[in-house]
């Protein structure tokens, strides 16, 4: 199975190395722009004069040699970098086609046509195919800039089909490496070690065997830094050099805030990855949630998303069962009896069944409603494929779009499975 990866790496380009990839940068953005204008005269042409001119990508990656002669500082750029920058237009103009062919089907979305990119927009450049390559562990080669120092912290597995350049808003300078790699992935036969993750604000998770995960809030740790940061960037003269220096102090925290998120979500999500075979998770819209103004704040410092999308290549990649539940009544149904209760408030933390009398907290009764929940539906999808290739008397796959499993898969009991689960009574 051959799947895509990054690697990321960190960069220390000198003075004069700096220069160029700043200087790249600028012509690139100047050149995006440019054959976004032509797009736009191209489409105003033909519908005002119905004149019939193409531009599209491969009419603007063809006219990139003529343009090195007209304007010879594009000679100081590497050809594919060029042409990358046509291929992202491109990519822009499909994405927004795309998004009113969705706004016409009645998904409530800005269609979003491609904008003009300032110079604080355009911060990265993109060798598709040759221009680099690794000298060493402490060392990249890029055309046309250089050797360039590097942080190679751990090993490249794979074919390297891409390298991203990028300049964060703190001035730090990144190499990200699109590498293919191929995994022989083997599913073990018979699913071990279930857990059902419901995530929160009190615990970030709480797992079925009742584990939980304090949240780290690093974003409310550093309130007061970032409140300083901003206070002293709004005194500063605009385009002066104090005022720069300010906000790359303001962009140091956001990144450094970012890293934390990020290497929790990473060490955490390995953990449960590593323990557990199957793993069973809410599908929650976490953008609708963030419409919640006094809770918005707490939710993205929780980072669940990253959280979930962490669990899920790690457990792809490690040939792991994952599912997802629908979240609706996770909370307030009764974990023992399924029992529903609609008066549940999210300030009551202990979840009193009026039914069976089970007494459990609020968020553990959760995670075992959500692992029971991905066990029916596992269950459910089994039999119903079952009653199909009875009755048409001829195979069908197991094609279920959040589950992962080997196809011909023998699947376990549901009794004892469920009870290995964790699932009370």
């Amino acid at each position: 199975m051959e799947y895509k990866t990054t690697y990321k790496f960190r960069l220390y380009p000198n003075k004069t190395q700096i220069n160029k990839i700043d200087y790249i940068l600028d012509l690139s953005y100047k050149l995006y722009n440019a054959m976004l204008e032509q797009r736009k005269i191209a489409y105003e042409l033909n519908k005002d004069f119905y004149e019939d001119l193409k531009v599209n990508y491969n009419t603007q990656s063809v006219e990139l040699s003529k343009l090195k002669k007209e304007f010879h500082e594009y000679n100081e750029v590497y050809s594919q970098v060029l042409m990358n920058v046509a291929d992202r237009l491109d990519k822009a103009y499909n994405n927004f086609f795309r998004r009113i062919n969705e706004k016409k089907k009645g998904k409530k979305i800005k269609a979003g046509f491609p904008r003009f990119k300032s110079k604080k927009q355009y911060r990265s450049i993109t060798y598709t195919q040759s221009g680099f390559k690794i000298m060493d562990n402490t060392h990249l080669f890029l055309s046309k800039i250089g050797k360039i120092r590097m942080f190679k912290h751990r090993n490249i597995k794979g074919n390297i089909k891409q390298l991203t350049i990028k300049k964060d808003r703190s001035n730090n300078y990144y190499a990200t490496f699109i590498v293919e790699e191929n995994n022989n992935i083997n599913y073990s036969l018979f699913p071990y070690n279930a857990i059902g993750i419901d995530v929160g604000l009190i615990s970030l998770i709480k797992t079925s065997n009742d584990e939980p995960v304090e949240p780290p809030k690093y974003l409310r740790r550093s309130e007061k830094r970032l409140k300083r940061a901003h206070r002293s960037l709004s005194r500063k003269q605009k385009k002066s050099k104090n005022r720069e220096n300010a906000r790359i102090k303001l962009a140091k925290i956001n990144n450094h805030i970012s890293n934390q998120r990020n290497d929790f979500a990473q060490k955490l999500s390995k953990k449960i990855v590593d323990n557990h075979n199957f793993i069973a998770y809410e599908d929650l819209n976490i953008s609708n949630m963030l419409k919640n103004h006094k809770l918005a704040k707490s939710i993205e410092d929780a980072s669940w998303g990253m959280l979930i999308n962490d669990i899920i290549y790690k457990a792809e990649r490690a040939g792991k069962y994952y599912i997802k539940v629908n979240p609706r009544n996770t909370s307030k149904k009764c974990s023992k009896c399924g029992n529903i209760m609609d008066d549940l408030s999210l300030d009551i933390r202990e979840y009193h069944c009026s039914k069976c009398g089970l007494t459990i907290d609020r968020d553990l009764n959760a995670a075992i409603n959500i692992l029971n929940d991905a066990i029916n539906k596992i269950f459910n999808k089994f039999i119903v494929i079952k009653k199909i290739k009875n009755k048409h008397k001829k195979r069908v796959g197991t094609d279920c779009a959040e589950f992962m499993p080997v196809e011909g898969k023998p699947i376990p009991d549901k009794a004892n499975f469920s009870m290995e689960a964790g699932s009370p009574g």
